[in-house]
C-alpha cells in the first residue's frame, strides 16, 4: 500500500494526538466512484492493538472554524470508545446486538439519477455465535438534509448514520438474511429538529433508557466483552436514545446499585446477577429479529386472493 505524506495526513496527526491517538498508518484509498482518499489507521497511544480507520476524502480540509471541533469530538470519543471489548458493536432499543462492518466513506452522489448522496456499510448480528444473519446497507441521505449536515464525510455522519440504522432495525424495516441485496435506510429532515439543533431519532424514557443500558451491557459486556467494561456513557448512544451521556451515567448508577451492574466511572460490565437473565435478554432478541422478517397475506400466498 502506497505511504501518504500530505497536508490532510499532518492535520489528522495533531487532532489524533489530542485525543489521545497515535497514527500507525496513512494509505491510498478509493471512493465509490474511483476517487483517490486517505485512509488512517489510528490506535491509543498506550495500546497500538486496537486499532481506528478512518477514511477522507484525499482533499478535505477539516481544519475551519465549523469543522475542527467536530473532527476533535470525534477522535475522542473514538479513543474512549476503544476500550470497548468490541467497538465495532451496539445494541437497538429493541434488544438486537449488531456490528457496523466496511462501511465506504465518504458518501457519494446516487448513480440512479436520484438527488441524493448515498453511503454503503454492512451490520452482523453478534449473539456470541458465527451467525450469518446480516444486512447489506445503502444509507441515502437527501440534499435536503446534507445541508444540516457540515461535511459528508466519516467524523461528521458516522454517528447519525450507525443511528438511522439502529432506528430503521427498530422499526422492522431492515432484514437480517443470510444473503441478499443492499436495503435502504432513508436519511431525512424527520430525524433533525431545527428548533433544537439536535438529531432526534426516537423518544425514550427513564425505563427504556434503563433496559438499554441492561440490554447492552449484557451483550457487549457479558457475551462480547467476557465480562470486560463497556463505555456506558457514549455520546452515540446518547443521540439514539434522545438524552445526555450524563442521565446515562446516573441511571447505570442506579443498576449498579441493584447489583446489576459494575459500575468504574464511565464503565460498565456485567455482574453474575445480570448474566443469571440471560433467558430473558436471549428471548427480547428473537422478538426483535421476529420484527425485521417481512410477513406476507396467507391468502394471497395459497393464491386465493385477486390480484
Amino acid at each position: 500500500m502506497t505511504t501518504l505524506k500530505t497536508s490532510l495526513t499532518d492535520a489528522v496527526g495533531i487532532a489524533a494526538s489530542k485525543a489521545g491517538l497515535q497514527l500507525l498508518a496513512t494509505t491510498e484509498g478509493k471512493d465509490f466512484h474511483g476517487n483517490p482518499t486517505a485512509v488512517f489507521e489510528l490506535a491509543p497511544t498506550a495500546d497500538s492493538s486496537r486499532t481506528l480507520r478512518l477514511e477522507l476524502s484525499d482533499q478535505f480540509d477539516f481544519n475551519k472554524p465549523d469543522l475542527l471541533p467536530a473532527m476533535t469530538a470525534h477522535l475522542a470519543e473514538e479513543t474512549k470508545r476503544l476500550r470497548n471489548p468490541r467497538p465495532d458493536a451496539y445494541v437497538t432499543l429493541e434488544g438486537l446486538p449488531v456490528s457496523f462492518r466496511k462501511f465506504q466513506w465518504p458518501f457519494h452522489r446516487s448513480t440512479s439519477g436520484s438527488d441524493t448522496y448515498i453511503v454503503h456499510g454492512e451490520i452482523h448480528l453478534e449473539d456470541g455465535s458465527p451467525s450469518p444473519l446480516h444486512a447489506r446497507i445503502s444509507a441515502s441521505m437527501t440534499v435536503t438534509f446534507a445541508e444540516i449536515v457540515p461535511a459528508a464525510e466519516q467524523p461528521y455522519a458516522e454517528t447519525f448514520v450507525y443511528n438511522a440504522v439502529r432506528k430503521t432495525l427498530d422499526m422492522g424495516q431492515l432484514e437480517l438474511v443470510k444473503s441478499g441485496n443492499r436495503q435502504p435506510v432513508p436519511l431525512t429532515t424527520r430525524y433533525y429538529s431545527r428548533w433544537q439543533k439536535k438529531f432526534i431519532f426516537t423518544e425514550t424514557d427513564d425505563t427504556a433508557r434503563l433496559e438499554y443500558l441492561l440490554l447492552k451491557t449484557y451483550w457487549l459486556s457479558g457475551v462480547l466483552g467476557a465480562n470486560q467494561p463497556i463505555w456506558i456513557a457514549d455520546p452515540r448512544d446518547a443521540q439514539y436514545l434522545n438524552t445526555s451521556e450524563q442521565e446515562l451515567l446516573r441511571m447505570a448508577a442506579d443498576e449498579a446499585g441493584q447489583g446489576l451492574l459494575a459500575l468504574d466511572g464511565e464503565y460498565a460490565s456485567a455482574t453474575p446477577l445480570l448474566l443469571g437473565r440471560a433467558d430473558e435478554f436471549r428471548a427480547r432478541l428473537d422478538q426483535a429479529l421476529a420484527i425485521t422478517k417481512p410477513t406476507f397475506n396467507e391468502s394471497m400466498r395459497a393464491g386465493e386472493a385477486n390480484m
